[in-house]
């Protein structure tokens, strides 16, 4: 299964990698971006992969160890960063329910459903419609433009006002509007959403806010079909030590949704297919170190691995220094 990888050399210069399943990558030649490589197959209707193959291969490139020099980037960004569009869905695993519950529980009388339990039933019953139906829609939130995607290594910079800087381990999908206005996946990334989670526990109607900070992408992207059942490990490390440690699953054999229609969902706003921009959409996480008690602190270290991505996803939590807004009229 081929994956993409971009890297900067020692001079600074953008590279771009395809490698297979094991083995060491080879430079794409004529291009230098993952966007560039998407163009050209666009217009030539071809594959990634095949678009690769057509510009020509150079020189191998150890991944592994431009991952560990830190030349690895983030495998997808967009010349003008405003043209990426990052958003998500929740309450899409099977066990999502709980942990949102939780959340939201002593909001509500005990004996009442809450709404996360309400939408995570709905998509239990029709998330996984029948070909040629539609499905029920998910929760949907935004966080942001390109600007807010670390890479790996990068810091997941958290706003001086955030109350809680959580991680979720989960798959993005990476996706390219063709020139017809249709959006084609280009392939999946393995990532962090990144949330502040003891905002949404105050009021369910803060989930808005709650999303609109950083998120951190793996090193490459993963073309082709999503394997149906993925296992993963997702670790906190705080001064190089340990503190937690848990195993999640992902992929629809451990969703209440088909990952069909999480796109279908989100595509079926014109605003979303307009040609030549961006999307990463997160597909939700059912395993959060905050259910389990956690309060991250500044420096702390995020790991999440998932076979068959061979790069983790790793990256620390810095809080950013306050910043005055002043509000004048012009």
């Amino acid at each position: 299964m081929p994956r993409f990888i971009q890297l900067q050399d020692q001079q600074g210069r953008r590279r771009l990698a395809i490698a297979q399943d094991a083995g060491a990558g080879r430079e794409v030649q004529g291009v230098s971006t993952l966007y560039d490589l998407a163009m050209a197959a666009l217009a030539e209707r071809v594959s990634l992969e095949d678009a690769a193959a057509r510009l020509g291969l150079g020189a191998e490139i150890d991944i592994e160890a431009e991952f560990e020099a830190g030349r690895v980037m983030a495998p997808i960004d967009h010349p003008d960063a405003a043209h990426l569009i990052v958003s998500g869905t929740g309450l899409t695993h099977l066990g999502s329910a709980e942990g949102r519950d939780k959340m939201h529980r002593e909001a509500q009388a005990k004996e009442t459903q809450t709404d996360s339990m309400r939408m995570f039933l709905m998509g239990l019953e029709g998330g996984k419609p029948a070909a040629g139906q539609a499905g029920v829609q998910p929760e949907w939130f935004y966080k942001g433009d390109g600007s807010i995607l670390a890479g790996p290594g990068q810091d997941l910079v958290s706003p001086a006002f955030a109350l809680d800087a959580g991680e979720e381990p989960e798959i993005a999908g990476v996706y390219i509007i063709d020139a017809e206005g249709q959006p084609r996946r280009l392939g999946f990334c393995l990532g962090n959403e990144f949330s502040d989670h003891v905002t949404e526990r105050g009021n369910y109607l803060w989930l808005a806010h709650s999303k609109l900070r950083p998120a951190a992408l793996g090193g490459e992207l993963l073309a082709g079909e999503l394997p149906a059942d993925l296992r993963g490990v997702s670790r906190i490390r705080r001064d190089g030590e340990l503190i937690w440690e848990k195993p999640f699953l992902t992929g629809e054999a451990n969703m209440s949704h088909y990952l069909s229609n999480l796109e279908a969902h989100h595509f079926k706003y014109e605003i979303f297919r307009r040609p030549g921009d961006l999307h990463v959409h997160f597909f939700g996480t059912a395993t959060l170190s905050f259910s389990d008690g956690v309060t991250v602190q500044n420096g702390d270290e995020f790991e999440i691995a998932a076979p068959p991505f061979r790069l983790p996803v790793r990256n620390r939590v810095q809080q950013a220094a306050p910043t005055a807004v002043d509000v004048r009229p012009l």
